[in-house]
């Protein structure tokens, strides 16, 4: 498979042969049956996309495609775009913490001494749509080092300020080179409408998983859902 949108269809032409003959044989009235059905293909996939996200490389933008800029979608939960207000929430700050040896707080002006990277990559919508887009952030992997995960942490969970936002992660998708912290986006700070102040972005994920509005990171043994997860969406959202 030469690249994501390969591996997208692949699973998708998997889930389809999976799920047909065993769709033909459930009743109008087996939801519970209809549930496990896709408890089991959720879990056929996810083993699937552990197993190609280890052989893939980085993620790269088809040549001559040029980034979204302003046409790049925002999206957020909340009834108006979030905005992080000081003088009722103090001063923002990231907070890594959960299994780790060193928790962290940090500050957008840490945070901007740490953005040694800025990459342009794809993103990928669950709804089927790409678009390119140029992030500058800090390297997961960064924090990681910072923070020292223990050996048991196998899953992290990213949550926000945008009406209790999260997703939780597999810990070799947090690890990929790509992913992220986002602070700013085509050379200037993140607008709220992007995520402001910070957001995970990663190519390896669908856009439902890479949390906006970031306020903290939990390094777990177990992952625990999401936003999005929790309601039907499938969890790991690999691409």
């Amino acid at each position: 498979m030469s690249g994501p949108t390969d591996r997208r269809m692949f699973l998708r032409l998997l889930s389809l042969g999976i799920t047909a003959p065993l769709i033909a044989a459930c009743n109008a009235q087996g939801t519970p049956g209809m549930l496990q059905l896709l408890d089991l293909v959720g879990t056929k996939n996810e083993k699937l996309e552990r197993w190609l996200l280890s052989r893939a490389g980085n993620d790269r933008v088809k040549p001559g495609v040029r980034t979204a800029g302003a046409k790049f979608p925002s999206y957020f939960i909340s009834d108006s775009v979030p905005t992080w207000d000081p003088a009722v929430s103090g001063a923002w700050q990231l907070v890594v913490d959960g299994a780790v040896r060193t928790p962290l707080r940090l500050d957008l002006a840490q945070l901007q001494r740490l953005a040694t990277r800025t990459q342009t990559v794809n993103h990928y919508c669950v709804e089927g749509w790409t678009a390119a887009v140029k992030f500058q952030g800090v390297p997961m992997s960064t924090l990681a080092k910072m923070a020292q995960p223990t050996r048991d942490a196998g899953f992290v969970d990213f949550s926000s300020f945008d009406e209790g936002y999260h997703e939780s992660w597999d810990i070799e998708s947090t690890m990929h080179p790509q992913t992220m912290v986002a602070i700013a986006k085509d050379g200037e700070l993140l607008s709220p409408r992007y995520g402001a102040p910070a957001r995970v972005h990663s190519p390896v994920k669908l856009g439902y998983k890479n949390t906006k509005y970031l306020t903290r990171i939990t390094f777990m043994p177990k992952a625990n859902g999401g936003y999005w997860s929790d309601l039907g969406y499938e969890w790991y959202g690999g691409t």
